[in-house]
């Protein structure tokens, strides 16, 4: 069981949100706009305004195209926050070199995307970050507009106060960095491991738990279960498959044997890490999904795209098999006559896209799904519980994400209607509990 914890534990999870970023950002654009018209306007300096505005307005428009283009809770890959924060240290150096360069008292705002970056993405990205704003300070020493000053006045500080400036940052610059990233170390390598130790008392619990209620479950269960085998056995003999309920009957049945089967999974849960097909293909893995679902009246159409002889497989995985298990019942629950599930894979990627005809996702909603509490199901009868808090698919979306899946939502582009849900793996990242051993005990 450790193996299998530490691989959880320390799978880097997308921290970082875009909606983070975007308000750092509002904020450089609100203070950089009110310094430059306060020195225009408020103490007469002369400004190349105009193409000062040109590059705070420009951040500002990237800042309304991402709030567009992406939900409030997207949370981003290390690199694109790197090319983010790239972005802000080339805007914030032009619009230095408009006002002065290594003269400029704000030039010391290098540190802000260096100490972002230090915090919450890997030190190579925080390392580039760093030499990008270095290099930035160390042209601003030399090709830059004079700084703004009274006018017909000219202040041209020393070239020794330039240089002790421009040291002053290099030095800010790295030992800020360092110091902000080893305490961010130090706070992350503590969460990890209080994580690890939940999970392994949370296992530790269940699986005590459950190994008297399977047993007691297997026993108390298993007479009524035989007894409404046999009625059925015995009505379907009686109508001889014809009739107005034969139908129905074969459905009894069918969910009968399913409960057996369920009960027989809980009896042996102690022994599923060491089966020996506790590996499956992926075409397995979907049928295992999907098998439950197919005596609803929906058509569910499964599609395999890739080279069968190089089908990836993945350890059987309780988290996968109920992520994607909650998105298929979504899809079936929502949809009006039929799913597709079409699944791909190469030698560097797995993907599976679940679809289906139903409404879609409401557009009030789809870009806050995955957080808790957010759902637009109504309750299955009026006055009874169920309407839909959004949990599941909030589980669902937490263990995909876990073990590696990056997950998009989308609806049908008309005049088709319903919803898409895509996931991404990594086959390196998809297959990683291949060689993993389950250290139950």
């Amino acid at each position: 069981m450790p193996s299998v914890l530490a691989a959880e534990a320390d799978f880097p999870l997308r921290t970082l949100r875009l909606g983070t970023l975007i308000r750092l950002r509002w904020m450089a654009v609100v203070g950089q706009a009110f310094a430059v018209l306060g020195v225009h306007f408020g103490f007469g300096f002369p400004v190349p305004l105009a193409t000062c505005l040109v590059l705070i307005g420009a951040s500002a428009c990237v800042n309304i195209v991402l709030g567009l283009r992406y939900p409030a809770t997207q949370r981003i890959d290390p690199f694109q926050a790197a090319a983010f924060l790239a972005f802000d240290i080339i805007q914030l150096a032009l619009l230095l070199a408009l006002t002065g360069g290594m003269q400029n008292p704000f030039v010391f705002l290098f540190l802000a995307p260096v100490l972002i970056s230090a915090t919450s993405l890997p030190p190579l990205l925080t390392l580039a970050l760093g030499l990008l704003a270095m290099v930035c300070a160390t042209l601003l020493t030399s090709w830059h507009l004079p700084l703004p000053w009274f006018p017909g006045q000219h202040m041209d500080l020393p070239f020794l106060f330039v240089t002790g400036m421009w040291a002053s940052v290099l030095l800010g610059i790295a030992f800020i960095s360092v110091y902000a990233w080893r305490v961010a170390e130090e706070g992350r390598l503590l969460s990890n491991a209080l994580s690890a130790t939940e999970l392994v008392l949370a296992r530790e619990q269940h699986l005590s738990q459950l190994d008297g209620l399977a047993a007691a479950a297997a026993h108390e269960l298993g007479t009524p279960l035989a007894t409404i085998a046999l009625v059925a056995k015995e009505m379907e003999a009686g109508i001889a498959g014809h009739g107005e309920f034969a139908e129905d009957v074969r459905l009894l049945r069918s969910q009968v044997q399913r409960c057996r089967e369920i009960l027989g999974k809980l009896s042996s849960l102690g022994q599923e890490g060491s089966a020996p097909f506790s590996l499956l293909d992926l075409s397995h893995i979907i049928e295992d999904v999907v098998a439950p679902h197919r005596d609803f009246g929906i058509d569910i159409t499964v599609t395999l795209e890739g080279d069968r002889q190089n089908e990836p497989a993945a350890a059987r995985n309780a988290g996968l098999l109920y992520g994607l298990g909650n998105i298929v019942e979504n899809a079936v629950d929502f949809a009006a006559t039929k799913v597709a599930i079409a699944a791909r894979w190469d030698v560097g990627t797995v993907s599976i896209v679940v679809s289906d005809d139903g409404p879609g996702f409401h557009n009030d909603i789809i870009g806050r799904l995955g957080d808790p509490y957010i759902s637009r199901r109504k309750p299955w009868a009026v006055g009874q519980p169920g309407g839909g808090l959004g949990l599941g698919f909030f589980i669902a979306k937490t263990l995909l994400e876990r073990s590696g899946a990056a997950i998009a939502l989308a609806n049908r582009p008309p005049p088709q209607t319903g919803a898409v849900v895509r996931l991404d793996w990594s086959r390196e990242l998809f297959e990683r509990g291949n060689t993993m051993t389950d250290d139950r005990v």
